[in-house]
């Protein structure tokens, strides 16, 4: 947890654009609602490497408001995943993980253009059960993200999420995700 907040500080002490001038999530829309998929990676790391992908998918859906931190433009989401789980490998059956968990996320907008945009985020919330992969209800999650505005509505992010519960419990495997969605203002 401590890495998470020192990269926020790092990469907020970079920013010089106050978030009113301009926010890439956004375009001067107030609203955005994004739909994203995912494929699960076996890494306890909070950026998984590209290796041990696993028969576990990520569904997510997002709504989102504009905000900032730092001076940063951000977007304030309530998100909503539901993750499946099919079959056996390295050691856990994945079919016992399809479970929804329901967070609110802070995306900070760290690196952008007019048309790409570079950030990361962290949230908290919670999922349906507890497992011996995540040992309890709560759970944190870290994102890093990439995204392009193919119009002023419409923009496609490419991701890298974490699931864990911040050592608040003995079992903590945690859930990584790459992925692939889109966000469409209103």
């Amino acid at each position: 947890m401590r890495k998470i907040i020192a990269l926020f500080i790092v990469f907020a002490c970079a920013g010089y654009a106050r978030a009113e001038t301009y926010n890439p999530f956004f375009v001067g829309h107030k609203h955005q609602v994004g739909f994203s998929l995912g494929t699960g990676v076996n890494s306890g790391r909070i950026v998984p490497p590209f290796a041990q992908f696993v028969p576990f998918t990520e569904l997510h859906v997002q709504y989102s408001v504009p905000s900032e931190a730092f001076y940063l433009p951000a977007r304030l989401s309530m998100n909503l995943t539901q993750t499946v789980g099919f079959g056996r490998r390295y050691g856990w059956d994945w079919t016992s993980y399809s479970i929804p968990i329901i967070y609110i996320t802070k995306d900070l907008a760290l690196l952008y253009t007019r048309g790409w945009y570079f950030g990361a985020g962290a949230g908290a919330g919670f999922q349906a059960k507890e497992n011996e992969r995540i040992g309890s209800k709560l759970v944190f999650t870290f994102k890093v993200f990439t995204g392009y505005r193919l119009t002023d509505r419409l923009a496609g992010e490419l991701y890298a999420k974490h699931f864990s519960n911040g050592n608040t419990a003995p079992e903590n495997n945690s859930y990584a995700f790459y992925g692939i969605g889109f966000t469409w203002n209103f």
